[in-house]
């Protein structure tokens, strides 16, 4: 469905694409990861087919965006991260108008609206206008404009941000039910839960580059532990730094993280890591054992400090 290779995008002087290799199967939940300026959202744009490539060689769909762009759009639904809908209209003509722009004949545009509607669960709001509309219903009704010309391929940006968790789950299982229909979906999110959730393999991207690739399972077990060890002693605690604390269980993980309120230890024994903790006299304010996830994947390959 998608192929990169050694693909670029620059912006004068600026490369925020640095030279990727991607390929996407059809049926998948294809996820992009990565802090703000990685180069997701320029990597989304390209596989759009609305931004030209500096370099490399992408082909979406077996097409070449260069030349085929037009018929890469019309077999491509695409979900910004902010909600494009027109509030002048109600929910119904929304999906219906947006329809109609790939050329559908009247009556099947209608047919599809009601497909939609129902699949999203906005029948009962399909006369309302957009403006009355919660958060999640509006992400909801971005996702059913979206999937009109029954595309191929769903491109999501950052598709519940800003959700509540109810919402969050709504839109999960309408996206894994799509998936199970045969779309390709490819998402970029910040929500390290989400992407456990929803992608079968997933990149992470920093400054422009990959530097991992793989299932969620895969990852974590290339780039952590089975479980964490986390211990909380407070703010100087016994009069001793966290960086000293660190030392004294150093031996007891693969690896020790100092944060300002509590020491992670990766193992592959949590409770056993608390238990020798305890042994050597330390007394710990609160402990938790916890598996290891995306996140702590994610914060070791990109680092845990704000990209500007």
């Amino acid at each position: 469905m998608i192929s990169a290779k050694g693909v670029r995008k620059s912006f004068g002087d600026f490369e925020a694409v640095k030279g990727i290799d991607v390929e996407v199967h059809k049926g998948e939940a294809f996820g992009f990861l990565g802090p703000n300026g990685a180069g997701k959202s320029s990597t989304m744009r390209m596989i759009a087919a609305v931004s030209p490539v500096s370099g490399g060689e992408l082909r979406i769909l077996g097409m070449d965006p260069a030349v085929d762009g037009p018929a890469i759009r019309g077999r491509l639904g695409v979900c910004p991260q902010a909600d494009t809908l027109d509030n002048e209209l109600n929910v119904r003509d929304n999906l219906y108008i947006y329809g109609r722009y790939f050329g559908i004949p009247r009556g099947e545009v209608a047919s599809r609206v009601d497909e939609l509607l129902e699949f999203v669960q906005l029948v009962d709001k399909a006369k309302s206008k957009v403006e009355a509309l919660s958060g999640g219903m509006k992400r909801r009704l971005t996702i059913a404009r979206s999937l009109i010309n029954r595309p191929d391929l769903l491109l999501l940006d950052e598709p519940t941000t800003g959700l509540d968790p109810q919402a969050r789950h709504v839109l999960w299982e309408r996206l894994f039910r799509l998936k199970q229909s045969g779309v390709t979906l490819v998402i970029t999110t910040h929500y390290m839960d989400e992407a456990e959730q929803l992608c079968d393999r997933l990149v992470v991207m920093d400054k422009g580059l990959i530097v991992a690739e793989g299932s969620p399972l895969t990852l974590i077990r290339q780039h952590s532990t089975r479980e964490v060890a986390e211990l909380r002693f407070g703010v100087a605690a016994e009069g001793q730094t966290h960086d000293g604390l660190a030392e004294k269980v150093a031996d007891l993980g693969e690896r020790v993280e100092v944060l300002p309120d509590r020491l992670l230890v990766y193992s592959d024994d949590g409770e056993e890591v608390i238990a020798k903790v305890h042994e050597r006299g330390l007394q710990p304010a609160a402990v938790l054992v916890r598996r290891s996830t995306l996140e702590d994947v994610f914060l070791r390959l990109t680092g845990r400090t704000l990209v500007d």
